[in-house]
């Protein structure tokens, strides 16, 4: 599938939704990281979904009341020879033109004194205040001048809305050319993942793991990690996003990797697993670990057309807090024991998010009181947990923890994808039975 059709059409539908106003999509700026040293660019992902261009410090317009020819304009840093020195390429405006489809494109310095001139004659602008300082003071001096000439002109306001409910929207909704990177990124995470598994043991440290499922990340041609990678083992595993990583791994303890790739074009994996390090559960470690192995499974049978999250989650915890009543680590009815939230010191969060060029994706999963549902085309991790430690307190009328169940972190994450034949668990390279993740 032809990229350049893939934003094309994108930018249609987007301004087709738009109606009259104009929107205004920023570009991520360079962030310092010390002195004047720079993080790695991340670009601004509903701005890379619109645009597919991967500089720095630019804005989009997209104006569909304007001509056709004038509908997309582009501001960008301009072609400087002493700067692509120092920072490598830039398209400057020539470039954009030919390579991106642009109708229009200027320098970034001249965003000042032509942004005005562009918004004439929309009926409101799209922009998310609070989210761009760079040029939020900009957008909003140009729409107070506006308000104040209305006594005398008599125009309608000009309206201020988020783009978000348009542009979340349709991301949510993943296209066929989506799909196929998602599904890359979550094959990729699935081998990285079995590369660790079949290499650690214990006296090895945690990092040590980093560095290979972070090293075929990048020998598979990606930008590396899509978030920074969970390597915990024993009680670190209690600890929801422990990143320090610097642990030597215990024989007898569990090993909890979570990790994902990011492609060149930012679309993710996000994968969960768990396993004994020496290659043998203990008996209390294999209780737990049947509890969320069949949760996880029994959630991620729900994930087709007409359910939600909410369902998903609902079935994934009821199973966990009936398995943790069976063990004796939870007493009471299962209802009220949910009702009262008195689970959460041993399962703390939610059973998945959506995923796409961000792996904690945009889109609702309620609107007011009813919640979104799945539709063919969203994917999403399905992950329950448990952890077991004292870093929260117990419950009134919950039992005390016996030692033998402390530090025992356990939590199974896979990507899925809605079809209308059922769940497509794109993440099964990544095993994660009872029997293959012993030795």
């Amino acid at each position: 599938m032809n990229e350049s059709n893939v934003f094309s059409r994108r930018r249609e539908t987007f301004c087709s939704r738009l109606g009259n106003h104009a929107a205004i999509i920023p570009a991520a700026n360079l962030v310092t990281h010390h002195a004047d040293c720079e993080y790695p660019f991340r670009q601004n992902s509903d701005f890379w979904y619109l645009t597919g261009f991967d500089e720095p410090s630019a804005v989009a317009l997209f104006l569909p009341y304007r001509p056709k020819g004038e509908q997309y304009i582009l501001f960008v840093l301009p072609k400087d020879t002493h700067s692509e020195v120092w920072s490598g390429f830039r398209w400057g405006t020539e470039g954009v033109v030919d390579a991106f489809d642009v109708d229009i494109a200027h320098t970034i310095e001249e965003l000042p004194k032509r942004l005005g001139y562009y918004l004439q004659g929309a009926d409101g602008i799209a922009f998310r205040i609070g989210k761009h300082p760079h040029i939020e003071p900009l957008v909003l001096k140009i729409w107070a001048d506006y308000l104040e000439k209305l006594p005398r002109t008599g125009f309608q306001p000009l309206l201020m809305m988020a783009p978000c409910s348009i542009l979340h929207n349709m991301r949510m909704r993943k296209d066929r050319h989506e799909i196929e990177r998602i599904r890359l990124a979550s094959k990729i995470s699935a081998e990285a993942h079995e590369l660790v598994r079949a290499s650690a043991r214990p006296g090895m440290n945690e990092r040590f793991l980093q560095g290979i499922i972070e090293q075929y990340f990048l020998q598979q041609g990606t930008r590396g990690p899509a978030y920074g990678s969970i390597v915990a083992s024993g009680d670190n595993a209690c600890i929801l996003h422990y990143i320090s990583n610097n642990s030597n791994l215990e024989d007898g303890d569990l090993l909890l990797v979570d990790a994902g790739c990011s492609l060149v074009d930012y679309y993710n994996g996000d994968i969960t697993r768990t396993f004994p390090v020496n290659g043998k559960f203990s008996s209390e470690q294999k209780a737990l670990y049947e509890i969320v192995l069949a949760a996880q499974k029994f959630a991620i049978s729900k994930v087709c057309p007409g359910n939600n999250a909410e369902d998903i989650h609902s079935v994934a915890l009821r199973l966990i807090v009936e398995g943790l009543i069976d063990l004796g680590l939870l007493v009471g009815d299962i209802d009220s024991i949910i009702e009262q939230e008195a689970y959460k010191h041993l399962f703390m969060h939610r059973t998945g998010h959506w995923l796409g060029l961000d792996v904690h994706d945009v889109g609702a999963y309620r609107l007011g009181d009813f919640h979104v549902s799945l539709e063919a085309g969203m994917v999403l991790t399905v992950e329950p947990g448990i952890y077991v430690s004292d870093r929260l307190p117990i419950p009134k009328g919950q039992p005390e923890i016996n030692a033998r169940w402390k530090g025992i972190g356990i939590r199974i994450e896979d990507d899925v994808l809605v079809t209308e034949k059922g769940p497509d668990v794109l993440t099964s390279y990544a095993l994660k039975s009872l029997e293959s993740m012993q030795k």
